[in-house]
């Protein structure tokens, strides 16, 4: 018993060292750029690069890549959404080629980076909507056996004890490494990379 318990400590330990995304994207993101801020006046940003996730509302293929409506959710210190039914509003992403509709499908996780490109607005049930718009450079959509494992193994799991500063983003604790560029882990769970 106590060996086992030694095993799952030291997976997640191991799970703690990986990011979802690449230290290279993680590098051009700007950190200083809240998601709050940016929705408010997207067009201001133009140009930056930005680390965001949260939960997949729509997918649409189109002729210059496929377009991603994504709601914004807090990332943990592995770049992992949390407190998916909390958010400040939505966003757009535009990669550029094809991501099947089954696989990126409504509900599915997603952490990504992306180059603002501005505003869009777009009707959204009776109201007209601003999204900020990216292009994307990078994504990682989370397996749903990952997302299990995260929730079984991941140090956050056990509570304050274990990391009594909270939660913060990536720059908070130091950088924790990633998966990267095209491959990754596949369609079901990795990294692509974009513009």
């Amino acid at each position: 018993m106590k060996r086992f318990f030694i095993l799952v400590l030291a997976l997640g330990l191991l799970s703690g060292c990986t990011y979802a995304i690449s230290r290279g994207s993680l590098k051009q993101a700007d950190k200083k750029v809240t998601f709050a801020a940016l929705l408010k006046d997207p067009n201001a940003y133009a140009g930056k690069v930005v680390l965001l996730g949260g939960v997949i509302v729509n997918l649409t293929n189109k002729q210059e890549g496929t377009l991603l409506e994504v709601y914004e959710t807090a990332l943990d210190r592995e770049g992992k959404p949390v407190n998916t039914d909390v958010s400040e509003g939505r966003f757009l992403a535009l990669y550029p080629g094809f991501l099947d509709s089954v696989i990126y499908r409504n509900g599915r996780e997603v952490t990504l980076t992306g180059t603002v490109v501005g505003g869009k607005v777009q009707q959204l049930g009776e109201i007209q909507y601003l999204y900020p718009y990216l292009f994307v450079k990078e994504i990682h959509l989370f397996r749903e056996e990952e997302l299990a494992y995260y929730d079984q193994y991941n140090p956050y799991f056990w509570g304050s004890w274990w990391y009594p500063w909270g939660w913060g983003y990536p720059w908070g604790g130091g950088y924790y490494g990633g998966h990267g560029g095209h491959g990754g882990r596949g369609h079901g769970g990795g990294g692509h990379g974009g513009h």
